[in-house]
């Protein structure tokens, strides 16, 4: 593992569109070797919102399958608040043509819960999100008053092939680890169990700098024997690279 020459290898577990060639690029820019072993494969369901008086959206890839089918937030009945879990969320929504009109402070479920809590009581609330979708959103608008309705946009599935970077880290030859939601941390697992390296690939990852994009992808990584060394301050994959790089760095070069 030790050496002076050999650039810190950082597995990245983003879906294997654009969001996994822009952090090969950005790692690469970093001066780091990436491993990209996608985590997570997106399957539409063909589904859109449904009208509500508040239309909550929770990803980056919610916002385009549902602008891919020409959704509309109004209902020709009542104004309609379109709420972002985080502002990299709402810059999407901006961009296809949708108003923003609430991001919370707190870029996650909880932070949404708190924002709209005061005001959503008997309200129609439509979450429009993955099917992994966090529970704490849900039930905490529905302990505010709300009427809510959940739309499954899409599936995340583990694509087939993954887990290189389990077999890499269960062999320590994985400097660092991205982390970009508790569904990686899980099909990362799944992915050593399958290859039948789980322990040593656990063991692996605590020898390495590990990342989380939050608290929640932490407390995740943890209930699972993972420590986690970075958690950067606004749930952003670049902040999150960077800051894991930085980390690694001085283990490896100098």
């Amino acid at each position: 593992m030790s050496g002076t020459n050999r650039e810190v290898r950082v597995a990245a577990f983003r879906p294997d569109d654009e969001r996994l060639a822009d952090a090969v690029e950005l790692l690469d820019s970093l001066g780091a070797e990436p491993v990209a072993d996608p985590m997570l494969e997106v399957r539409p369901t063909g589904e859109t919102p449904r009208h509500g008086e508040y239309v909550v959206l929770t990803s980056k890839t919610g916002v385009e399958l549902a602008a891919d089918a020409g959704w509309d937030p109004t209902d020709g009945e009542s104004e309609t608040t379109v709420c972002a879990i985080g502002e990299p969320t709402a810059a999407v929504l901006r961009e296809r043509g949708y108003d923003v009109d609430l991001v919370p402070e707190e870029y996650s479920s909880a932070g949404l819960v708190a924002a709209l809590e005061d005001e959503v009581e008997g309200a129609r609330v439509e979450v429009a999100r993955s099917d992994h979708g966090s529970a704490v959103l849900t039930e905490g608008l529905a302990d505010a008053g709300a009427d809510v309705n959940e739309t499954v946009l899409y599936q995340l599935v583990r694509p087939e092939g993954s887990g290189e970077s389990a077999a890499l880290a269960a062999a320590g030859d994985l400097d660092a680890a991205l982390f970009t939601s508790s569904l990686t941390v899980a099909h990362f697992l799944d992915a050593a169990d399958e290859r039948g390296v789980r322990e040593q690939a656990v063991a692996g990852l605590n020898d390495a700098v590990v990342g989380a994009i939050g608290e929640p992808t932490r407390e995740t990584a943890e209930r699972e024997g993972i420590s986690v060394d970075v958690v950067p301050e606004t749930a952003d994959f670049d902040q999150l690279a960077t800051a894991v790089v930085e980390a690694a760095a001085p283990t490896y070069h100098g």
